[in-house]
């Protein structure tokens, strides 16, 4: 395939001439339809062709509904793109921009984002906006309805000699569900995300995530070995129903942090094991602005980075939604540093601003506000070199 880098590198040179670094995010998910989004890139013309005759390339619900922000990890190792699988099609991006940027690698761009999932996030698309299938703050739906999750499904559940376990639940509720509407995300309740069915089922559907992320990362690794760049993944701030037991958002999101499970540690543990840097969101929101939904953003944080310290994971964050529409909030530029003051102020290893608009640059208030949070975080000085515990 043929890539045309060519408005990208005359970002490159001007960021270079400005003595700028250069953080990359390689966008194989859909843009458009998430909270922020202003404009709609969608997948390659391409890519969606194949999806015309195949909607199973895609995430699908329970409802046989699909989903084209981002490739189904079921079709990973499928060779259905003229004979290549989608590894096959990541890698090829990654080939293409070491070769076009070569010169700017390890200098001007010093870290590269791989996209994983919607919104560039690790994460399964469980809470859609687009087509008003979702709405803050249900619980969202599990996305395994695909023919090539679900087959892999039947063969685990085979594999453990409990063949009719080899399906997703069906007892889950739709996206706007409450937990406590749900027979699958209630404590006491049969088949339910406590019982030895649900207990498998969400071992298997976190795992494939886990193992689409270490495939992209391990082949990220090994195309950008020799040119000194660091490597990012993305985890959504997934924190409404957080202080539910069942942490209900999270499990169709693919974290499986409940039955005595630390999702974020586990992700801590691999991500020190394949050398990749943890970025988070919603580092501006705190728990004290939400008395409805469990929602616990704060917590999630912290439990995010505690897990990052722990295996010595380079932790990097960002906002979630836009602090200044149109007037900066200094409340939520102080919930921030308040995060990368924590460990001794050097709990961030980067920390990424959504979004600079035309209302921050031109309105004195907002760029007072902004210079002095980056006054502020540049006064903490540069974080601890991790070690890693793998």
């Amino acid at each position: 395939a043929t890539y045309n880098w060519t408005a990208y590198l005359q970002l490159a040179q001007l960021l270079q001439d400005a003595g700028l670094e250069w953080q990359v995010e390689l966008s194989f998910h859909e843009c458009g339809g998430n909270v922020g989004d202003i404009v709609n890139i969608p997948l390659p013309q391409w890519v969606l062709a194949v999806g015309e005759t195949n909607f199973d390339i895609f995430y699908r619900d329970r409802w046989r509904g699909y989903n084209s922000e981002y490739l189904s990890l079921g079709v990973d190792r499928q060779p259905l793109f003229g004979g290549r699988t989608a590894l096959e099609l990541y890698e090829g991006v990654m080939r293409s921009f070491v070769s076009a940027f070569a010169p700017y690698l390890g200098g001007t761009i010093t870290q590269v984002k791989v996209s994983l999932g919607p919104a560039g996030e690790m994460r399964y698309p469980s809470y859609q906006l687009r087509y008003g299938k979702w709405r803050y703050c249900g619980i969202g739906e599990f996305q395994c309805f695909d023919k090539y999750m679900l087959a892999s499904l039947e063969r685990e559940a085979e594999a453990l000699g409990q063949p009719s376990w080899g399906h997703p639940p069906y007892n889950a509720g739709h996206y706007n569900s409450a937990p406590c509407e749900t027979e699958f995300f209630t404590q006491g309740r049969t088949n339910n995300f406590e019982s030895p069915y649900g207990r498998f089922f969400l071992t298997w559907y976190s795992r494939m995530l886990m193992q689409h992320a270490e495939s992209m990362v391990r082949t990220a690794r090994r195309v950008f070995s020799a040119s000194g760049v660091g490597i990012a993944v993305k985890v959504a701030g997934v924190h409404w129903w957080y202080a539910d037991m069942s942490h209900a958002a999270e499990l169709t999101a693919g974290y499986y942090n409940t039955n005595g499970h630390d999702a974020y540690l586990e992700l801590a543990k691999l991500f020190s094991l394949i050398d990749v840097a943890l970025d988070f969101t919603c580092l501006e929101m705190t728990n004290l602005q939400e008395d409805y939904c469990g929602s616990k953003p704060e917590d999630i944080v912290y439990q995010a980075l505690k897990g990052s310290k722990f295996y010595g994971v380079p932790f990097a964050g960002e906002n979630a939604l836009d602090l200044c529409m149109p007037e900066c909030t200094p409340s939520k530029f102080d919930q921030i540093h308040r995060v990368a003051s924590s460990f001794g102020g050097t709990a961030l290893s980067r920390f990424t601003f959504l979004r600079m608009k035309r209302g921050l640059l031109d309105d004195d208030h907002n760029w007072k506000v902004f210079a002095t949070f980056v006054a502020r975080m540049l006064a903490l000085g540069p974080p601890e070199r991790p070690h890693n515990k793998h």
